[in-house]
């Protein structure tokens, strides 16, 4: 090699910059003992930035496009340097390239549970998560924030510090917004919308750009969510009292078509029933035609003076006690399972 190649070689001609990791927030390129050429090419792909630093201080920054290094095209590290009248030698400066495409599909959520008052239930605890994405939108302000000396930065070098403070807004926007627990999946979006408004200049500070700030899920404590499904049974099942007699009629003949199972059905209609009697005030319209039993004295002064006294109607029997025949009738072998299925469908039929 000749004292010309090798004086060559020790010059940059081309400078430029391929990520293939797509995860790559800065890289610094390599300039270490070798100078840069006068008139050298700087090649600035679309998604990056390039930014010249002298001793420290950031100098010129360049956008995508190709870029003939001259003092023209670098006035304030000509500055910098020094270079009154132009520069004809090579020179040394860090170059670094900084991505600034969109970095997109960023997790956030809550480590710990946020603490809320809520007006039907109380003090709560929820948990919430979500995405986000982001952009470097300075790159030179990027680069004081969050470079110093490092030659390669990732962008879960900082997805930590963003995720950190998106939790932090967010338990300060849920706690001012005094939204209900059970209305907060109506309200996803407009508290996504209000959170990124609100980070947006602490993201700007950082020189970034906040995007895309979606909330995806705000969940109750599993306690809380086992009492909301409880509440929701007890609204779909209605009326306690019939739904406990439509329960111990259809177990009449599932228990006489197990092995011996008829005792136990007796005994679970006996459960059946005592759960029943919250229900007999209901009933008790149907124990007389007239939906009453009339009192003695009242009956005997309709009836008139001297007129012998006629004792009431009886009571007609309930549906719970016709079924409790019913089912000592079969359990005695008085009639079949199939009798006691067409007497127990008539009783049903006559609660309707």
């Amino acid at each position: 090699m000749g004292l010309f190649e090798w004086a060559r070689n020790q010059f940059i001609e081309i400078i430029e910059w391929v990520d293939d990791s797509r995860s790559t927030l800065v890289y610094r390129f390599p300039v270490y003992r070798k100078e840069i050429k006068q008139g050298a090419q700087l090649t600035v792909r679309e998604g990056q930035a390039a930014v010249f630093v002298n001793e420290g201080k950031i100098a010129d920054v360049f956008g995508p496009g190709m870029h003939k290094l001259t003092t023209r095209n670098l006035p304030i590290l000509a500055t910098l340097k020094g270079w009154k009248y132009g520069f004809e030698s090579p020179f040394k400066a860090e170059i670094y390239f900084v991505s600034t495409r969109l970095f997109t599909n960023l997790k956030w959520g809550t480590a710990n549970p946020i603490m809320m008052r809520d007006k039907d239930f109380g003090v709560l605890r929820l948990r919430a998560f979500g995405t986000y994405a982001m952009r470097v939108n300075d790159a030179g302000k990027f680069l004081k924030q969050h470079v110093s000396t490092s030659g390669h930065l990732d962008a879960d070098a900082i997805t930590n510090h963003l995720r950190n403070l998106v939790i932090s807004r967010f338990a300060d926007h849920l706690g001012t917004a005094e939204i209900p627990a059970l209305d907060l999946a109506a309200k996803y979006d407009e508290l996504g919308f209000d959170l990124q408004k609100s980070l947006n200049e602490e993201f700007h500070d950082q020189g970034l750009g906040l995007e895309n700030l979606t909330v995806e899920n705000i969940s109750l404590p599993p306690e809380v969510e086992e009492a909301l499904d409880t509440r929701s049974k007890m609204a779909v099942i209605g009326d306690m009292g019939r739904y406990t007699q439509f329960q111990t009629a259809n177990a009449i003949p599932t228990a006489a078509a197990n092995e011996g199972g008829i005792a136990g059905a007796g005994m679970g209609m006996g459960v059946g029933f005592g759960m029943g009697n919250m229900m007999a005030a209901q009933m008790g319209h149907m124990m007389v035609p007239n939906g009453m039993v009339p009192q003695g004295d009242q009956f005997s002064g309709q009836m008139g003076a001297g007129a012998p006294a006629q004792s009431a109607a009886p009571a007609q029997e309930s549906p719970q006690e016709r079924l409790q025949k019913i089912a000592g009738l079969l359990e005695q072998g008085l009639i079949s399972a199939d009798e006691a299925k067409d007497l127990r469908a008539k009783v049903l039929a006559s609660l309707v």
